[in-house]
């Protein structure tokens, strides 16, 4: 069969066998992620990691299908990284430095986990225990109304907890908000994230193997939400923690944290392209052409893997 000559460029976050621990967590199961990884050998075939590099430089997208993996989740070294050596495939690995000087959780990981748990209606009852009006911002709020979550399977009570913690709710009061929901919930938030994200050991150990390490900022805020000065720390301290952590980075790639062109700026891009950062990808499902790469390769368009078939969640 004659494969189809796209380039597609493939989202994943977490991936793993049953979890009965986390009822309603969303994941994609690994039998699954094997399952989709055979449809798009079938029907589109894999980049070649050197063929990628030389359409990035040239402008010219190879025909295929490339991985792009979020997060730094300890799923991406357990069972991610076996079943792409077995195939002889290498993927984009994107990695928030902040946990390995904080000691805990991301906040979105903490919203993730609190809903995987006890579920999106208990969750927001316990917030509209906690939070007021006044700890909530209007800037933004119709559009990430309108763009937040839209190819996401949630119910709506999960919903709007996301949208009220991750884009709603004041920065100043989000990690007491969500600090005292998971002492409430889980106890020793530091046992957790431990067992949470990858190691700088398993990171290089990645890089080794053909895998590419990028920065997915250092906290994962929604960066059209900082300033300019606030944005560029965010990237800057990534890029400078993944460089020492790894001793040096042979190519400097950067993606979104929640994606979307309401989740970043045409400054957030600047940045990026001042920092000689050579791609970085968005959320926006549909195909790479050769105009991205030649004028906007600072926004390079994905699509979630749930867009195709054996990746939803079960």
């Amino acid at each position: 069969m004659t494969k189809i000559k796209v380039m597609k460029v493939i989202m994943y976050h977490y991936i793993r066998p049953e979890d009965e621990s986390l009822p309603e967590f969303k994941y994609l199961h690994l039998d699954d992620f094997c399952k989709q990884l055979d449809f798009f050998e079938r029907e589109y075939g894999f980049v070649d990691k050197a063929d990628f590099f030389k359409g990035l430089s040239c402008g010219q997208p190879v025909p295929g299908v490339v991985l792009t993996f979020d997060d730094g989740l300890k799923d991406h070294y357990k069972y991610v990284l076996p079943e792409l050596k077995r195939r002889g495939l290498w993927g984009f690995f994107y990695v928030c430095t902040g946990v390995y000087q904080s000691g805990s959780l991301l906040d979105v990981h903490r919203v993730h986990m609190l809903l995987g748990r006890y579920g999106g209606k208990e969750i927001y009852d316990a917030l509209k225990t906690m939070i007021t009006d006044d700890m909530l911002v209007g800037k933004k709020q119709e559009e990430f109304n309108q763009y937040a979550y839209k190819s996401q399977a949630n119910d709506d009570y999960s919903t709007q907890v996301k949208k009220i913690l991750n884009y709603f709710l004041d920065y100043s009061h989000k990690d007491a908000i969500l600090g005292r929901l998971m002492e409430s919930y889980f106890g020793n938030e530091a046992d957790l994230a431990k067992k949470f994200y990858i190691t700088a050991g398993e990171m290089a150990e990645m890089r080794q193997q053909g895998m590419i390490i990028g920065s997915h900022t250092v906290s994962h805020p929604v960066l059209s939400r900082l300033t300019p000065d606030e944005q560029e720390k965010e990237i800057k301290g990534s890029f400078a923690w993944l460089e020492s952590a790894l001793h040096g980075l042979d190519f400097k790639t950067f993606c979104y944290p929640y994606g979307g062109f309401h989740s970043f700026t045409r400054e957030t891009e600047k940045i990026l392209s001042d920092n000689n950062v050579s791609c970085s990808f968005n959320v926006e499902p549909r195909d790479i052409e050769a105009a991205d790469l030649l004028n906007r390769p600072t926004a390079l368009p994905r699509y979630d893997c749930n867009m195709f078939p054996y990746g939803k969640v079960r």
